[in-house]
């Protein structure tokens, strides 16, 4: 019995030297760095793996060299189970530890995406399916389905995303990211709408949308957006016609070559200003929310038109006569025939 009882000590003592050693061995191997580039290193978990395969595959990733220690730590501290599926960017540095913590809180590499002011929905579409960490399924045909799902009051998709830089995960949906925008442009132009000046001949948040997406493609400069706004402004309130030259390109469409011409601005369309009172019946880009702030802040006054200065900075001329206007129109073309000289 004696000799029983010391074979069983003997036993416990080397269980516990054991799970001792092993309990250093783990303790120095979750806490070094592990074997990552300078630059990082992705790393994908696929959907439904378990622990012993995320483990295998870092393995054989060469970010780490005992497998098994990890898979033992992940146990004993209850992460193995609440790994999330994804794609990492393991950063230098990067201990086991943190690594784990990282799976664990689903903190996966995010990828943007920036819509662009002044974009139509064709270079939008264009631009979501070039992307490469976008899963693509969205086309013209889809529109309709698409709108019904975004619950848009609009029967047409333009206009109705707002433009700024947008993080996600690989793999998230065209149809999700255009969610997200279209969120984002319902909250700014709510907020707009609520802190609009008064008096504005501007019936609904739509017909704002529409009027700013005029402003947006007219001109870039920050400090000549509300005063473009005023303009159109005026003239809505006098009844007279736009005669905005992107409203008649958005309507010649993508046959448009880039030579806007007299008969482009002679042929009606419902987009066509030059020939049509009003607004047209959709905006025909996506404003940002400058734009949108500008078409329902109009700088006031008494100026009816405006033409490029042609000095290259963006920049406009604008008039309260048409006197006024077609002498500006004069000036315009005298730079540019002159600016043509200068390159022959």
């Amino acid at each position: 019995m004696r000799r029983i009882g010391l074979i069983l000590i003997t036993l416990a003592v080397a269980a516990g030297l054991a799970a001792a050693v092993l309990t250093v061995r783990m303790t120095r191997f979750v806490n070094e760095p592990l074997v990552v580039p300078e630059e990082g290193f992705l790393f994908e978990i696929p959907p439904g793996m378990a622990f012993a395969g995320v483990s295998d595959r870092l393995a054989a990733s060469g970010v780490i060299d005992q497998p098994d220690l990890l898979r033992w730590y992940a146990r004993l501290t209850g992460q193995a189970s609440a790994v999330r599926a994804g794609e990492y960017l393991i950063a230098a540095g990067t201990t086991p530890r943190e690594l784990l913590r990282k799976f664990v809180d689903g903190s996966v590499k995010l990828y943007s995406f920036t819509i662009v002011e002044g974009w139509n929905v064709r270079e939008l579409l264009d631009a979501l399916a070039a992307h490469e960490s976008i899963d693509h399924g969205l086309t013209d045909e889809d529109w309709p389905a698409v709108l019904e799902t975004l619950a848009a009051d609009a029967g047409h998709p333009e206009g109705l995303f707002l433009p700024e830089t947008y993080h996600f995960p690989k793999g998230t949906s065209d149809i999700e990211l255009l969610r997200q925008a279209h969120q984002h442009m319902q909250a700014a132009l709510d907020e707009e709408w609520q802190n609009r000046a008064s008096g504005l001949p501007i019936a609904d948040p739509y017909e704002a949308l529409i009027l700013a997406s005029i402003v947006e493609k007219e001109t870039a400069r920050a400090d000549e957006r509300a005063r473009i706004a005023g303009v159109f402004t005026r003239r809505l309130e006098q009844g007279m016609r736009l005669q905005t030259d992107p409203t008649v390109i958005y309507g010649v469409g993508a046959d448009f070559d880039g030579n806007l011409t007299r008969r482009h601005l002679n042929t009606d369309t419902p987009y066509n200003t030059y020939t049509r009172r009003g607004l047209p019946p959709t905006p025909i880009a996506l404003p940002g929310r400058a734009a949108i702030n500008a078409a329902l802040n109009p700088t006031p006054g008494t100026e009816l038109y405006f033409v490029a200065t042609g000095l290259g900075d963006g920049s406009h001329k604008f008039s309260t006569t048409k006197d006024e206007h077609d002498t500006a129109v004069r000036e315009y073309l005298a730079r540019q025939r002159a600016a043509r000289r200068g390159q022959q």
